[in-house]
């Protein structure tokens, strides 16, 4: 019987349950796209080129991140279900039942409502990471070939966090209801929220939550030198500031307003501040957690993005396109197919003790290289530079060491002589080519092979060969891919799970706000006044932690200044991207609080 009422009372609210299901699918579906891509080993060995540790330790961070954002997003989900089903659990109370029949349903249904989202999410996940590992990737130019779609180890753990999860939230549900009274049941959305009057401590909190925001600002646009010290008082002082300001100076913002008749008389805007008066007083932590999320997630899209640019560096940090150190028909034909730019070619004869380079060619042609330049906290600049011929034979000086270096002469003398000399001179006659193309990246792919080509043929240079402008690309390249694609993906999965926490927290309030909306039509008032100020209300609430959010990406940039060249530039496009998906959410939790508060 009791059974029967349960299916009955989740058949009459199918649309909320809707909605709860599929965010919970969202989410499961969300970690497991993006716990496949952190514990891919085919992408972590092959698609990103970085030291092992180094990515364990990134892609683990980002795991704990998401893990972090979806226990909050299933807790106000879960509280949104509560708040659903407390009222007909008290009913069936009321009516006889036992709290033990009681508490076995409500576990049982909140349990299997997870595991159906897990299950569910799991297999929608698979298509769509089918569509991002091809679509996305192929948006953003990364190059990943190693992508694995079914990963069974992902399907476990994902399975796994979320039977915890909510096997967690069935016993909190259990232990909240069947303890409590049935009057509280049925009547805990009319309890009264009590408000501080103390106006004096909400200036003093107001004030200092302004000075920790500028304090943290200020702190990360210091030189990346003092990053260790940066990083802990920027984050102290941003989360108490934040906090601090959603507790404090909004709610002295919306006193202010209420005492301006001219403005709060209009319409029912004084019924409409005082609602937001309430809820941001009892949503100070929840808007504080998502304003900093919002941070985080638009931060690590647009920084995501921005590792792009890095390809560029790699490109102008070497002057060299290729070297060419044979004359085998493999390497010419690869030659002939570059659009080149500039040639210089050293001749050089080595012996058991030195090596001997014929002077007139360096006369001729100097050797040139990439001069590192770097002012303060700015990203370096790079400068070509060609070495004077008495720097190439001085010991231990940057041009010996880099003419050594792509001769593979190893500890050898490197000496200058003239044409005729160098004839004269017993030993192997080499020679070493340098390129520059008109075009690197159109070019890269024959630069590669034939780089590799010459490798196979020359295992004794295959050392310096290794460490040319195609190789330092590739591994750039690499290195990228993988970060851009992780960035945009855990800054979506932040901003979904984000948005849906705070859709859920407005719409767990719903069943308290039903009466006054109520009332209010019952007094006459309109339905379209009524609509309009449920759109302002939920538009503050969404408006105020992505507008916090915003400020601290825009200060936040500072710090990767130093690591990347320009990590303000194309910042529009995640930014818009963000804005495009909240309003879609706002959208979703106006239509949906319209539904559950105002009668058709």
């Amino acid at each position: 019987m009791i059974w029967k009422l349960s299916l009955t009372g989740i058949k009459s609210r199918l649309k909320d349950y809707t909605v709860l299901f599929s965010g919970l699918v969202v989410a499961s579906m969300i970690f497991y796209m993006f716990l496949s891509l952190a514990i891919n080993p085919g992408f972590m060995s092959h698609d990103v080129n970085a030291p092992g540790q180094y990515l364990s330790f990134i892609f683990g961070f980002g795991i704990v991140l998401l893990a972090i954002i979806t226990f909050v997003y299933l807790v106000y989900a879960n509280s949104f279900l509560l708040s659903m089903r407390q009222h007909d659990y008290g009913m069936f109370m009321m009516l006889g039942a036992k709290s033990s029949r009681i508490g076995l349903l409500i576990f049982c249904e909140t349990l299997l409502t997870g595991m159906l989202a897990a299950i569910l999410g799991i297999v929608i996940g698979f298509a769509l990471t089918a569509i991002v590992s091809k679509v996305l990737i192929a948006s953003l130019g990364l190059k990943i070939t190693h992508f694995q779609i079914v990963l069974p180890s992902a399907i476990i753990w994902t399975l796994i966090f979320f039977i915890a999860i909510f096997f967690l939230a069935a016993l909190r549900n259990v232990h909240k209801l069947v303890r409590s009274k049935v009057i509280d049941l049925l009547h805990e959305s009319q309890k009264p929220i009590k408000l501080s009057r103390k106006n004096g401590l909400r200036v003093f909190e107001a004030i200092l939550g302004i000075v920790l925001l500028a304090v943290g600002y200020y702190v990360m646009g210091l030189s990346a030198s003092a990053i260790f010290a940066i990083i802990p008082i920027a984050l102290v002082t941003i989360v108490a500031g934040t906090y601090f300001t959603f507790d404090s100076l909004f709610t002295l913002i919306i006193n202010f307003l209420l005492k301006r008749k001219n403005f709060a008389y209009r319409g029912i805007r004084m019924f409409t501040l005082g609602q937001l008066k309430f809820r941001i007083r009892d949503y100070t932590r929840i808007l504080s957690v998502i304003s900093l999320l919002f941070a985080l997630a638009l931060g690590a899209i647009t920084v995501g993005l921005n590792f792009n640019s890095l390809k560029d560096q790699a490109v102008k940090s070497t002057y060299y396109d290729a070297t060419i150190v044979e004359n085998s028909p493999a390497v010419q034909k690869n030659v002939d197919k570059l659009d080149i730019k500039t040639r210089s070619t050293y001749h050089y004869v080595e012996t058991k003790k030195d090596v001997y380079f014929d002077r007139s060619e360096f006369e001729k042609t100097p050797l040139k290289d990439i001069q590192f330049k770097q002012k303060g906290n700015n990203f370096p600049t790079y400068k070509p530079i060609a070495f004077k011929i008495s720097e190439l034979t001085k010991k231990n000086s940057y041009a010996n060491s880099v003419l050594g270096m792509q001769a593979n002469t190893g500890n050898k003398a490197i000496k200058l002589v003239s044409s005729d000399q160098l004839k004269k001179i017993q030993g192997q006659k080499k020679f070493i080519t340098f390129i520059t193309v008109k075009n690197f990246v159109k070019d890269y792919p024959t630069l590669t092979k034939l780089e590799k080509v010459q490798m196979a043929s020359n295992p004794a240079m295959a050392q310096a060969l290794s460490q040319t402008k195609p190789f330092s690309y590739q591994m750039m390249l690499g290195f990228t891919s993988g970060f851009e694609f992780m960035g945009f993906f855990l800054g979506i999965a932040f901003l979904t799970m984000l948005a849906s926490t705070l859709m859920f927290k407005v719409l767990s309030g719903a069943a308290s706000d039903k009466m006054r909306y109520e009332m209010l039509y019952k007094i006459g008032t309109r339905r379209k006044i009524l609509k309009q100020s449920i759109r302002h209300e939920i538009g503050v609430l969404f408006l105020l932690p992505g507008v916090l959010g915003v400020i601290d990406v825009l200060f936040g940039l500072r710090l990767f200044t130093a690591l990347l060249p320009h990590p303000y530039m194309g910042f529009w496009v995640p930014f818009l991207i963000f804005i495009v998906l909240y309003f879609i959410y706002y959208a979703v939790t106006v239509k949906l609080y319209e539904n559950l508060v105002l009668k058709k």
